[in-house]
Protein backbone atom coordinates (compact mmCIF):
# COMPACT_ATOMS: atom_id res chain seq x y z
CA UNK A 1 0.00 0.00 0.00
CA UNK A 2 1.22 3.54 -0.85
CA UNK A 3 0.41 6.89 0.71
CA UNK A 4 1.31 9.82 -1.56
CA UNK A 5 1.24 12.79 0.79
CA UNK A 6 2.74 16.06 2.03
CA UNK A 7 1.39 18.14 -0.81
CA UNK A 8 -1.67 19.85 -2.24
CA UNK A 9 -3.91 17.37 -4.07
CA UNK A 10 -5.67 18.47 -7.24
CA UNK A 11 -8.04 15.63 -8.08
CA UNK A 12 -9.94 16.62 -11.28
CA UNK A 13 -12.96 15.37 -9.35
CA UNK A 14 -15.68 18.05 -9.38
CA UNK A 15 -17.01 17.09 -5.95
CA UNK A 16 -13.66 17.45 -4.16
CA UNK A 17 -11.36 19.24 -6.61
CA UNK A 18 -8.65 20.53 -4.27
CA UNK A 19 -7.29 19.30 -0.94
CA UNK A 20 -4.55 21.37 0.70
CA UNK A 21 -2.34 19.16 2.87
CA UNK A 22 -3.91 16.15 1.17
CA UNK A 23 -2.97 12.57 0.38
CA UNK A 24 -3.77 9.71 -1.99
CA UNK A 25 -3.91 6.11 -0.75
CA UNK A 26 -3.13 3.37 -3.27
CA UNK A 27 -3.71 -0.36 -2.88
CA UNK A 28 -2.25 -2.38 -5.73
CA UNK A 29 -3.30 -0.76 -9.01
CA UNK A 30 -6.21 1.24 -7.58
CA UNK A 31 -6.75 4.42 -5.59
CA UNK A 32 -8.69 3.53 -2.44
CA UNK A 33 -9.08 6.96 -0.84
CA UNK A 34 -8.25 10.62 -1.30
CA UNK A 35 -8.46 13.11 1.55
CA UNK A 36 -6.62 15.11 4.22
CA UNK A 37 -3.18 13.69 5.01
CA UNK A 38 -3.77 13.69 8.76
CA UNK A 39 -6.80 11.43 8.38
CA UNK A 40 -5.33 9.04 5.84
CA UNK A 41 -2.00 8.73 7.63
CA UNK A 42 -3.85 7.68 10.78
CA UNK A 43 -6.09 5.29 8.85
CA UNK A 44 -3.25 3.63 6.91
CA UNK A 45 -0.25 3.73 9.29
CA UNK A 46 1.60 0.89 7.54
CA UNK A 47 1.40 2.32 4.01
CA UNK A 48 4.69 3.15 2.27
CA UNK A 49 5.05 6.95 2.42
CA UNK A 50 5.77 8.78 -0.83
CA UNK A 51 6.76 12.31 0.14
CA UNK A 52 5.56 15.05 -2.24
CA UNK A 53 7.72 17.55 -0.31
CA UNK A 54 5.08 20.27 -0.29
CA UNK A 55 4.38 20.10 -4.03
CA UNK A 56 1.32 19.36 -6.18
CA UNK A 57 -0.17 15.85 -6.35
CA UNK A 58 -2.34 15.29 -9.44
CA UNK A 59 -3.54 12.67 -11.94
CA UNK A 60 -1.07 11.44 -14.54
CA UNK A 61 -1.23 13.11 -17.95
CA UNK A 62 -2.52 11.36 -21.09
CA UNK A 63 -1.14 11.74 -24.62
CA UNK A 64 -3.76 10.76 -27.21
CA UNK A 65 -1.52 10.82 -30.27
CA UNK A 66 2.20 10.17 -30.55
CA UNK A 67 4.66 8.34 -32.82
CA UNK A 68 7.18 6.03 -31.19
CA UNK A 69 8.87 5.45 -34.57
CA UNK A 70 10.33 8.98 -34.41
CA UNK A 71 12.07 8.25 -31.10
CA UNK A 72 15.58 8.07 -32.58
CA UNK A 73 15.27 11.22 -34.71
CA UNK A 74 16.40 13.75 -32.12
CA UNK A 75 19.37 15.67 -33.57
CA UNK A 76 19.22 13.73 -36.85
CA UNK A 77 19.91 15.55 -40.11
CA UNK A 78 19.22 13.36 -43.14
CA UNK A 79 21.36 14.11 -46.17
CA UNK A 80 19.33 15.95 -48.80
CA UNK A 81 16.39 16.65 -46.52
CA UNK A 82 15.14 20.14 -47.31
CA UNK A 83 11.32 19.97 -47.54
CA UNK A 84 9.28 22.88 -48.86
CA UNK A 85 5.87 21.33 -48.11
CA UNK A 86 4.24 18.67 -45.95
CA UNK A 87 4.47 15.79 -48.45
CA UNK A 88 8.17 16.48 -49.03
CA UNK A 89 8.70 16.41 -45.27
CA UNK A 90 7.13 12.96 -45.13
CA UNK A 91 9.08 11.68 -48.13
CA UNK A 92 12.46 13.17 -47.23
CA UNK A 93 12.43 12.52 -43.49
CA UNK A 94 9.73 10.46 -41.74
CA UNK A 95 9.14 7.81 -44.37
CA UNK A 96 12.89 7.33 -44.75
CA UNK A 97 13.18 6.74 -41.01
CA UNK A 98 10.37 4.20 -40.82
CA UNK A 99 11.57 2.48 -44.03
CA UNK A 100 14.79 1.64 -42.17
CA UNK A 101 13.44 0.88 -38.70
CA UNK A 102 14.12 -2.71 -37.66
CA UNK A 103 12.45 -4.44 -34.70
CA UNK A 104 15.44 -3.51 -32.54
CA UNK A 105 15.15 0.06 -33.77
CA UNK A 106 11.46 0.02 -32.91
CA UNK A 107 12.22 -1.22 -29.39
CA UNK A 108 14.89 1.45 -28.92
CA UNK A 109 12.43 4.09 -30.12
CA UNK A 110 9.86 2.80 -27.63
CA UNK A 111 12.38 2.97 -24.80
CA UNK A 112 13.31 6.55 -25.67
CA UNK A 113 9.70 7.71 -25.98
CA UNK A 114 8.44 6.00 -22.84
CA UNK A 115 11.29 7.14 -20.59
CA UNK A 116 10.81 10.74 -21.72
CA UNK A 117 7.06 10.47 -21.22
CA UNK A 118 7.49 9.18 -17.67
CA UNK A 119 9.83 12.08 -16.91
CA UNK A 120 7.15 14.48 -18.16
CA UNK A 121 4.40 13.01 -16.01
CA UNK A 122 2.67 11.16 -18.86
CA UNK A 123 1.12 7.90 -17.65
CA UNK A 124 -0.87 6.84 -20.76
CA UNK A 125 0.02 7.04 -24.46
CA UNK A 126 -1.86 6.35 -27.69
CA UNK A 127 0.80 5.45 -30.24
CA UNK A 128 0.52 5.33 -34.04
CA UNK A 129 3.45 3.27 -35.29
CA UNK A 130 5.26 2.77 -38.60
CA UNK A 131 8.31 0.63 -39.35
CA UNK A 132 8.02 -0.54 -42.92
CA UNK A 133 11.45 -2.15 -42.76
CA UNK A 134 10.08 -4.78 -40.33
CA UNK A 135 6.33 -4.79 -39.79
CA UNK A 136 5.44 -8.24 -38.36
CA UNK A 137 5.92 -8.25 -34.59
CA UNK A 138 6.46 -4.50 -34.33
CA UNK A 139 3.42 -3.80 -32.11
CA UNK A 140 4.34 -6.74 -29.91
CA UNK A 141 7.87 -5.35 -29.64
CA UNK A 142 6.50 -2.00 -28.46
CA UNK A 143 4.16 -3.81 -26.08
CA UNK A 144 7.11 -5.63 -24.51
CA UNK A 145 8.96 -2.34 -23.90
CA UNK A 146 5.81 -0.71 -22.51
CA UNK A 147 5.23 -3.57 -20.09
CA UNK A 148 8.87 -3.60 -19.03
CA UNK A 149 8.87 0.12 -18.26
CA UNK A 150 5.30 0.26 -16.93
CA UNK A 151 3.62 2.61 -19.44
CA UNK A 152 -0.13 2.31 -20.07
CA UNK A 153 -0.23 2.08 -23.87
CA UNK A 154 -2.79 1.87 -26.69
CA UNK A 155 -1.01 0.77 -29.87
CA UNK A 156 -1.73 0.53 -33.60
CA UNK A 157 0.17 0.24 -36.89
CA UNK A 158 -0.36 2.72 -39.71
CA UNK A 159 -1.59 0.79 -42.74
CA UNK A 160 -0.54 2.40 -46.02
CA UNK A 161 -0.32 1.55 -49.70
CA UNK A 162 2.84 3.61 -50.08
CA UNK A 163 5.24 0.63 -50.00
CA UNK A 164 3.24 -1.87 -52.04
CA UNK A 165 0.73 -4.65 -51.48
CA UNK A 166 2.89 -7.01 -49.43
CA UNK A 167 3.76 -4.34 -46.85
CA UNK A 168 0.16 -3.15 -46.79
CA UNK A 169 -1.10 -6.67 -46.08
CA UNK A 170 1.53 -7.13 -43.37
CA UNK A 171 0.39 -3.91 -41.69
CA UNK A 172 -3.27 -4.99 -41.75
CA UNK A 173 -2.32 -8.37 -40.28
CA UNK A 174 -0.21 -6.76 -37.54
CA UNK A 175 -3.11 -4.57 -36.46
CA UNK A 176 -5.56 -7.48 -36.48
CA UNK A 177 -3.28 -9.89 -34.62
CA UNK A 178 -2.37 -7.36 -31.98
CA UNK A 179 -5.98 -6.25 -31.46
CA UNK A 180 -7.01 -9.88 -31.03
CA UNK A 181 -4.15 -10.47 -28.58
CA UNK A 182 -5.06 -7.36 -26.55
CA UNK A 183 -8.73 -8.38 -26.36
CA UNK A 184 -7.79 -11.88 -25.17
CA UNK A 185 -5.31 -10.46 -22.67
CA UNK A 186 -8.01 -8.19 -21.25
CA UNK A 187 -10.50 -11.04 -21.09
CA UNK A 188 -8.21 -13.75 -19.71
CA UNK A 189 -5.76 -11.79 -17.56
CA UNK A 190 -7.71 -8.61 -16.74
CA UNK A 191 -4.88 -6.59 -18.30
CA UNK A 192 -5.76 -2.88 -18.26
CA UNK A 193 -2.29 -1.68 -19.29
CA UNK A 194 -2.23 -2.55 -23.00
CA UNK A 195 -4.95 -1.77 -25.55
CA UNK A 196 -5.22 -1.70 -29.34
CA UNK A 197 -6.68 0.45 -32.08
CA UNK A 198 -6.56 -0.25 -35.84
CA UNK A 199 -4.20 2.20 -37.51
CA UNK A 200 -4.20 3.76 -40.94
CA UNK A 201 -1.77 6.34 -42.25
CA UNK A 202 -3.95 8.87 -44.09
CA UNK A 203 -6.61 8.72 -46.78
CA UNK A 204 -4.21 9.85 -49.51
CA UNK A 205 -2.13 6.67 -49.03
CA UNK A 206 -5.13 4.34 -48.61
CA UNK A 207 -7.12 2.97 -51.55
CA UNK A 208 -10.77 2.00 -51.29
CA UNK A 209 -9.72 -1.65 -51.46
CA UNK A 210 -7.32 -1.19 -48.55
CA UNK A 211 -9.95 0.56 -46.43
CA UNK A 212 -12.32 -2.36 -47.07
CA UNK A 213 -9.61 -4.82 -46.05
CA UNK A 214 -8.99 -2.84 -42.86
CA UNK A 215 -12.67 -2.84 -41.92
CA UNK A 216 -12.96 -6.56 -42.67
CA UNK A 217 -9.85 -7.49 -40.68
CA UNK A 218 -10.94 -5.37 -37.75
CA UNK A 219 -14.49 -6.78 -37.83
CA UNK A 220 -15.73 -4.33 -35.19
CA UNK A 221 -13.10 -5.41 -32.65
CA UNK A 222 -11.77 -1.91 -31.96
CA UNK A 223 -11.78 1.67 -33.24
CA UNK A 224 -9.57 3.20 -35.92
CA UNK A 225 -6.76 5.74 -35.50
CA UNK A 226 -6.00 7.65 -38.72
CA UNK A 227 -4.53 10.97 -39.87
CA UNK A 228 -7.12 13.03 -41.74
CA UNK A 229 -6.62 16.25 -43.74
CA UNK A 230 -3.37 17.11 -41.99
CA UNK A 231 -2.11 18.58 -45.22
CA UNK A 232 -3.93 19.39 -48.45
CA UNK A 233 -2.79 16.04 -49.90
CA UNK A 234 -5.84 14.33 -48.41
CA UNK A 235 -8.18 16.98 -49.79
CA UNK A 236 -6.80 16.84 -53.34
CA UNK A 237 -6.48 13.05 -53.39
CA UNK A 238 -10.06 12.39 -52.31
CA UNK A 239 -11.48 15.01 -54.67
CA UNK A 240 -9.45 14.03 -57.74
CA UNK A 241 -9.50 10.24 -57.38
CA UNK A 242 -12.81 9.57 -55.64
CA UNK A 243 -14.96 12.65 -56.21
CA UNK A 244 -15.68 13.18 -52.52
CA UNK A 245 -14.06 14.36 -49.31
CA UNK A 246 -11.76 12.36 -47.02
CA UNK A 247 -14.39 12.08 -44.27
CA UNK A 248 -16.97 10.84 -46.81
CA UNK A 249 -14.55 8.09 -47.84
CA UNK A 250 -14.06 7.00 -44.23
CA UNK A 251 -17.82 7.00 -43.71
CA UNK A 252 -18.41 4.92 -46.84
CA UNK A 253 -15.92 2.28 -45.70
CA UNK A 254 -17.17 1.91 -42.12
CA UNK A 255 -14.16 3.57 -40.49
CA UNK A 256 -15.97 6.22 -38.40
CA UNK A 257 -17.63 5.66 -35.02
CA UNK A 258 -17.49 6.29 -31.28
CA UNK A 259 -14.21 4.43 -30.75
CA UNK A 260 -12.45 5.95 -33.78
CA UNK A 261 -10.05 8.87 -33.39
CA UNK A 262 -9.03 11.06 -36.33
CA UNK A 263 -5.76 12.97 -36.10
CA UNK A 264 -5.39 16.63 -37.11
CA UNK A 265 -8.47 17.36 -39.33
CA UNK A 266 -7.13 20.78 -40.27
CA UNK A 267 -8.66 21.11 -43.73
CA UNK A 268 -12.17 19.71 -43.18
CA UNK A 269 -15.39 21.25 -44.43
CA UNK A 270 -18.53 22.06 -42.43
CA UNK A 271 -20.28 19.11 -44.08
CA UNK A 272 -17.47 16.81 -42.94
CA UNK A 273 -17.78 18.19 -39.42
CA UNK A 274 -21.47 17.26 -39.48
CA UNK A 275 -20.58 13.68 -40.42
CA UNK A 276 -18.00 13.48 -37.66
CA UNK A 277 -20.51 14.77 -35.14
CA UNK A 278 -23.35 12.47 -36.23
CA UNK A 279 -21.10 9.40 -36.30
CA UNK A 280 -19.80 10.04 -32.78
CA UNK A 281 -16.21 10.05 -34.02
CA UNK A 282 -13.49 11.66 -31.89
CA UNK A 283 -10.71 13.98 -33.06
CA UNK A 284 -7.22 14.62 -31.69
CA UNK A 285 -5.36 17.90 -32.12
CA UNK A 286 -1.55 18.23 -32.19
CA UNK A 287 -0.81 21.97 -32.16
CA UNK A 288 3.00 22.08 -32.13
CA UNK A 289 3.35 19.51 -34.88
CA UNK A 290 0.85 21.38 -37.06
CA UNK A 291 2.85 24.58 -36.64
CA UNK A 292 6.17 22.81 -37.20
CA UNK A 293 4.90 21.17 -40.39
CA UNK A 294 3.38 24.47 -41.55
CA UNK A 295 0.07 22.76 -42.35
CA UNK A 296 -2.25 25.22 -40.62
CA UNK A 297 -4.39 25.64 -37.54
CA UNK A 298 -7.17 23.11 -36.93
CA UNK A 299 -10.62 24.69 -36.41
CA UNK A 300 -10.91 23.31 -32.89
CA UNK A 301 -13.09 26.15 -31.65
CA UNK A 302 -15.61 25.28 -34.37
CA UNK A 303 -15.38 21.59 -33.50
CA UNK A 304 -16.34 22.44 -29.94
CA UNK A 305 -19.13 24.73 -31.08
CA UNK A 306 -20.60 21.80 -32.99
CA UNK A 307 -20.24 19.43 -30.05
CA UNK A 308 -17.45 17.29 -31.54
CA UNK A 309 -15.20 15.72 -28.87
CA UNK A 310 -11.54 16.69 -29.36
CA UNK A 311 -8.54 15.21 -27.54
CA UNK A 312 -4.98 16.52 -27.30
CA UNK A 313 -1.81 14.84 -28.52
CA UNK A 314 1.73 15.77 -29.45
CA UNK A 315 2.39 13.87 -32.71
CA UNK A 316 5.75 13.17 -30.99
CA UNK A 317 6.86 16.76 -31.55
CA UNK A 318 7.28 16.70 -27.76
CA UNK A 319 6.27 14.35 -24.96
CA UNK A 320 5.30 17.25 -22.72
CA UNK A 321 1.53 17.63 -22.59
CA UNK A 322 1.71 20.94 -20.71
CA UNK A 323 3.87 22.32 -23.51
CA UNK A 324 1.15 21.29 -25.97
CA UNK A 325 -1.47 22.91 -23.75
CA UNK A 326 0.35 26.25 -23.91
CA UNK A 327 0.88 26.10 -27.67
CA UNK A 328 -2.72 25.11 -28.33
CA UNK A 329 -3.96 28.23 -26.57
CA UNK A 330 -1.67 30.66 -28.36
CA UNK A 331 -2.16 29.24 -31.88
CA UNK A 332 -5.95 29.30 -31.48
CA UNK A 333 -5.90 32.87 -30.21
CA UNK A 334 -3.46 33.94 -32.90
CA UNK A 335 -5.57 32.29 -35.59
CA UNK A 336 -8.82 33.81 -34.30
CA UNK A 337 -7.18 37.20 -33.63
CA UNK A 338 -8.97 37.14 -30.29
CA UNK A 339 -7.18 37.01 -26.92
CA UNK A 340 -10.18 35.64 -25.03
CA UNK A 341 -10.77 32.29 -26.74
CA UNK A 342 -9.48 28.75 -26.34
CA UNK A 343 -9.06 28.50 -22.57
CA UNK A 344 -12.01 26.22 -21.82
CA UNK A 345 -11.36 24.14 -24.92
CA UNK A 346 -7.71 23.62 -23.97
CA UNK A 347 -8.51 22.42 -20.47
CA UNK A 348 -11.38 20.23 -21.64
CA UNK A 349 -9.21 18.53 -24.25
CA UNK A 350 -6.29 17.67 -21.98
CA UNK A 351 -7.99 17.01 -18.69
CA UNK A 352 -11.47 15.74 -19.62
CA UNK A 353 -11.56 14.38 -23.17
CA UNK A 354 -8.18 12.64 -23.02
CA UNK A 355 -9.33 10.89 -19.85
CA UNK A 356 -12.64 9.87 -21.45
CA UNK A 357 -10.91 8.45 -24.51
CA UNK A 358 -8.39 6.55 -22.37
CA UNK A 359 -11.14 5.18 -20.14
CA UNK A 360 -12.87 3.80 -23.27
CA UNK A 361 -9.83 1.75 -24.16
CA UNK A 362 -8.48 0.64 -20.80
CA UNK A 363 -11.77 0.01 -18.97
CA UNK A 364 -10.48 1.96 -15.99
CA UNK A 365 -11.31 5.40 -14.62
CA UNK A 366 -8.31 7.49 -15.67
CA UNK A 367 -7.33 11.14 -15.35
CA UNK A 368 -8.83 11.61 -11.88
CA UNK A 369 -7.81 11.00 -8.27
CA UNK A 370 -10.74 9.31 -6.58
CA UNK A 371 -11.60 5.99 -4.97
CA UNK A 372 -11.77 3.24 -7.58
CA UNK A 373 -9.74 5.06 -10.22
CA UNK A 374 -6.54 3.63 -11.67
CA UNK A 375 -3.51 4.52 -9.58
CA UNK A 376 -1.84 6.87 -12.09
CA UNK A 377 -0.46 9.69 -9.94
CA UNK A 378 2.23 12.31 -10.45
CA UNK A 379 3.90 14.87 -8.24
CA UNK A 380 4.79 18.21 -9.80
CA UNK A 381 7.56 20.37 -8.35
CA UNK A 382 5.60 23.55 -7.83
CA UNK A 383 5.58 25.89 -4.89
CA UNK A 384 3.39 28.89 -5.85
CA UNK A 385 4.15 32.48 -4.95
CA UNK A 386 0.57 33.58 -5.64
CA UNK A 387 -2.67 32.11 -4.21
CA UNK A 388 -3.47 28.60 -5.48
CA UNK A 389 -6.92 27.01 -5.36
CA UNK A 390 -9.40 24.97 -7.39
CA UNK A 391 -10.51 28.20 -9.11
CA UNK A 392 -7.12 29.00 -10.62
CA UNK A 393 -5.16 25.75 -10.79
CA UNK A 394 -5.39 25.70 -14.59
CA UNK A 395 -3.81 29.14 -14.76
CA UNK A 396 -0.97 28.00 -12.53
CA UNK A 397 -0.51 24.93 -14.69
CA UNK A 398 -0.56 26.89 -17.94
CA UNK A 399 1.82 29.64 -16.90
CA UNK A 400 3.87 28.01 -14.14
CA UNK A 401 4.50 24.38 -15.08
CA UNK A 402 6.07 22.23 -17.74
CA UNK A 403 6.48 18.47 -17.99
CA UNK A 404 9.94 18.74 -16.49
CA UNK A 405 8.33 19.96 -13.26
CA UNK A 406 7.42 16.31 -12.69
CA UNK A 407 9.41 14.80 -9.82
CA UNK A 408 7.49 11.54 -9.22
CA UNK A 409 5.45 9.30 -11.55
CA UNK A 410 3.32 6.37 -10.43
CA UNK A 411 1.55 4.24 -13.06
CA UNK A 412 -0.91 1.51 -12.13
CA UNK A 413 0.33 1.73 -8.55
CA UNK A 414 3.97 1.17 -9.55
CA UNK A 415 6.45 3.89 -8.57
CA UNK A 416 8.51 4.33 -11.73
CA UNK A 417 10.12 7.72 -11.14
CA UNK A 418 10.71 9.11 -7.67
CA UNK A 419 12.38 12.40 -6.80
CA UNK A 420 13.68 12.60 -10.40
CA UNK A 421 15.28 9.14 -10.38
CA UNK A 422 13.94 6.05 -12.13
CA UNK A 423 12.95 3.20 -9.82
CA UNK A 424 13.65 -0.39 -10.91
CA UNK A 425 14.68 0.83 -14.36
CA UNK A 426 18.35 0.81 -15.42
CA UNK A 427 18.30 4.07 -17.38
CA UNK A 428 22.01 4.03 -18.22
CA UNK A 429 21.85 0.50 -19.61
CA UNK A 430 18.77 1.29 -21.69
CA UNK A 431 20.28 4.54 -22.97
CA UNK A 432 23.50 2.80 -23.98
CA UNK A 433 21.61 0.19 -26.01
CA UNK A 434 19.34 2.85 -27.52
CA UNK A 435 22.38 4.91 -28.49
CA UNK A 436 23.86 1.92 -30.33
CA UNK A 437 20.61 1.37 -32.22
CA UNK A 438 20.32 5.05 -33.13
CA UNK A 439 23.84 5.01 -34.54
CA UNK A 440 22.91 2.03 -36.74
CA UNK A 441 19.85 3.85 -38.03
CA UNK A 442 21.69 7.11 -38.64
CA UNK A 443 24.49 5.30 -40.47
CA UNK A 444 21.98 3.58 -42.73
CA UNK A 445 20.17 6.83 -43.49
CA UNK A 446 23.29 8.85 -44.25
CA UNK A 447 25.69 6.11 -45.42
CA UNK A 448 28.33 7.12 -42.88
CA UNK A 449 29.58 5.91 -39.52
CA UNK A 450 28.52 7.58 -36.25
Amino acid sequence: MLLVANGSVFTRNAQTPFIPNGAVTIDGDTIVEVGPERELKAKYPDAEYVDAQGNLIMPGLINCHTHIYSGLARGLAIKGCNPTNFLENLEQQWWKIDDNLTLDGTKASAYATILDSIRDGVTTIFDHHASFCEIPGSLFTIKDAAQELGMRSCLCYEVSDRRGQEKCDQAIAENAEFAQWAAKERRDNDNHMIAAMFGGHATFTLSDETMDKMAEANNGLTGFHIHVCEGMNDVYDSAQKYGCTSIHRLLDHGILGEKTMLGHCIHVTPAEMDIVKESGTWLVNNPESNMGNAVGCAPVLEFFRRGIPVCMGTDAYTHDMLESLKVFLIIQRHNAAMPNVGWCEAMTMLFENNAKMASKYFDRKLGVLEAGAAADVIVMDYKPFTPLSEENIDGHMLFGMMGKNCRTTIINGRVLYKDREFVGIDEDKINAWTMAESKKLWSTLNDRAY
